[in-house]
């Protein structure tokens, strides 16, 4: 029987138990195409095969990028572990410069890529970094197909040198090195054991309402982030069919294509999610307007397990029949559970979107511990709004007296890569310090109160915590993104980036004498005035200390390209207050 103690265990427990013919489902010129179980495992073996003839040996580093989640990048993944070497998967947005940095300092020797965007990136630096040859997924002139490894595979000869490998491979051993996207100066390289990743893995799947051999996922957050990774092998354990999204922005296409089951989301999409199905609430008129903003604040009120009695649920039913089974439909009408993780959610949201029967399943990790600490599950009444849900078996979790989390357990880093000095900076002993800090509840409920690094005092000695605050703003539909600033100020203000998308459909509906580009927005006195009125409801809920007091609009929008965002989608603090160091000083200094 396969012992699951090493990441390749994953699909031969999935052969042995739970075999599938739809194991990995990924769509290729308009049409979804399936491998089983056993094709999984025979072209992870050919790859593996093909890597020793390439002459790679135990703790080789391969590079991985690519633009969306594919077959080919978990083939690659089993093929290249099982040989006792390391898998470095790198984020494709970042800049050519990064991946310079990330591939020499990994010292990576062999790099696959999904796509030509991100084979010219590497092209770019490809001279300056140790790299032996590229490979691609797609079918790119001027470069080596990935299938070119297959063949070179097909002959099994040496397959009993794959298996001595596999056999040499502890579950203590090296499995990756994840660069963390990082909101200051260079990436880390994390790395993570076999063991780390697999205990998560395991310790992790009974909180995932998963079918054996029944659920259909839609995977669509980047892979090369070890919260997608993890559930992806989590998956795996379980049997189920995993479908590879062909974007974010066909997420809705996809989803109604599949009629998937469970997804991971990140509260970005929720909350885009939401502004749109509230924006199409606004164009309704009469009666059908009224239901609907009826339903809306009927499902800001939900509780789970029936807490509001039966009356509530009564008109809860009604609510789910006229208005939110259509909310379902957008997504294939048969998701029953997201898993939201990376950042904190507004409750608000995990409230409607609970009373429509799409439960989000907050939960909380980092890339050091490998990552999922705690998180919520429906059955068991183990989910509570505004939580984190409780923490996962064997994985401890201790609140300092400043406040700050500390975790220990099998899921701990083994230390950043080639940085001792940092990894000691964050251990006490068996203890990993997040920098996030939280409170356990009177149930053992895990809540994050904010960021330690993120809170500041103001010249009155007054600290604020921009995350609550953000969190709160973030629910006006006027409202991308908000940074809260005053350290060392007078006063809290705020960097906000206006939504543009809906604004404009707002001016159109209110018939306002506005210009509609982002500039044009940006600096209207009638969409300063509007902001205005949402920053002073919001304003209500916080002490006077703590209340935004000023606030400057940004002429464009906040992206990773830009450099205001991480991979993850975290705003890059230092990054964004020096990029509108003007509107700063606007605030401050005038």
């Amino acid at each position: 029987m396969t012992q699951v103690t090493r990441l390749f265990d994953f699909p031969y427990y999935q052969l042995e138990h739970k075999p599938n013919a739809k194991a990995l489902v990924t769509k290729y010129d308009g049409k979804w195409e399936a491998i089983s179980t056993e094709e999984y495992i025979d072209k992870s073996n050919a790859i593996s095969r093909a890597l020793l003839r390439l002459g790679i040996q135990k703790d080789d580093k391969i590079a991985v990028i690519s633009t969306t989640n594919r077959t080919e990048w978990n083939i690659m993944d089993i093929g290249i572990l099982q040989l006792g070497a390391q898998n470095i998967p790198i984020y494709p947005t970042i800049s050519a410069e990064d991946y310079e940095y990330v591939l020499n300092h990994s010292e990576s020797i062999y790099c696959f890529v999904s796509d030509k965007d991100v084979l010219e990136k590497v092209r770019k630096v490809q001279s300056n970094t140790k790299i032996k040859e590229v490979y691609s997924f797609n079918h790119i002139e001027g470069c080596k197909h990935y299938s070119e490894l297959l063949e070179l595979g097909k002959d099994q000869s040496n397959q009993p040198e794959v298996e001595a490998r596999k056999d040499a491979v502890k579950p203590e051993d090296l499995a990756t090195i994840i660069y963390t996207s990082g909101t200051t100066g260079r990436p880390k390289g994390v790395m993570l054991s076999h063991w780390n990743i697999t205990s998560n893995a395991l310790d992790s799947s009974p909180r995932v309402p998963l079918k054996e051999g029944e659920t259909r996922i839609l995977s669509f957050l980047p892979i090369c982030h070890i919260f997608e990774r993890l559930l992806i092998y989590v998956y795996q354990y379980a049997g189920t069919s995993i479908y590879f999204a062909e974007g974010i922005d066909k997420i809705g296409d996809n989803a109604k294509e599949i009629k998937p089951n469970l997804m991971s989301v990140v509260p970005r999409l929720l909350e885009k999610v939401f502004d749109k199905i509230m924006f199409k609430g606004e164009e309704l008129s009469g009666i059908k307007k009224g239901l609907f903003f009826w339903a809306v604040r009927l499902a800001e009120r939900w509780e789970p397990y029936g807490a509001n009695g039966g009356w509530y649920e009564f008109q809860l039913k009604i609510a789910n029949k006229l208005i939110f089974t259509k909310w379902r439909e957008a997504l294939g009408g048969e998701l029953g559970t997201m898993v939201s993780g990376s950042a904190a959610l507004q409750p608000r949201l995990a409230r409607i979107f609970g009373a429509a029967q799409m439960q989000v399943m907050e939960g909380y990790g980092l890339t050091e511990t490998s990552p999922v600490v705690a998180v919520g599950m429906y059955k068991d009444h183990g989910y509570k709004v505004a939580t984190v849900g409780k923490p996962i078996g064997n994985v401890e979790v201790k609140i300092a007296d400043d406040g700050e989390i500390l975790i220990k357990g099998p899921n701990v880093m083994l230390g950043y890569y080639k940085d001792p000095e940092k990894t000691a900076s964050v251990m006490s002993g068996d203890y990993f310090h997040t920098g996030d800090k939280g409170i356990i509840d009177a149930e053992g409920f895990l809540k994050i109160t904010g960021r330690k690094k993120e809170m500041f005092k103001t010249s009155g000695g007054k600290y604020v915590i921009p995350p609550l605050l953000e969190n709160d703003m973030k629910q006006s539909l006027f409202i991308e993104q908000i940074m809260v600033i005053g350290e060392g100020e007078k006063m809290p203000a705020a960097l906000i980036q206006p939504n543009f998308d809906f604004i404009r459909d707002w001016i159109d509906l209110k018939k306002h004498n506005v210009g509609k580009t982002d500039a044009e927005i940006a600096n209207s006195d009638i969409v300063i005035n509007r902001i205005q009125q949402e920053i002073d409801k919001y304003n209500k809920h916080f002490g006077k200390w703590e209340q935004i007091k000023r606030f400057e609009l940004t002429p464009d929008v906040w992206s990773i390209d830009g450099g205001h965002l991480t991979p993850t989608m975290k705003m890059k603090r230092a990054i964004i207050k020096n990029i509108y160091q003007d509107l700063y000083d606007k605030i401050y200094r005038s």
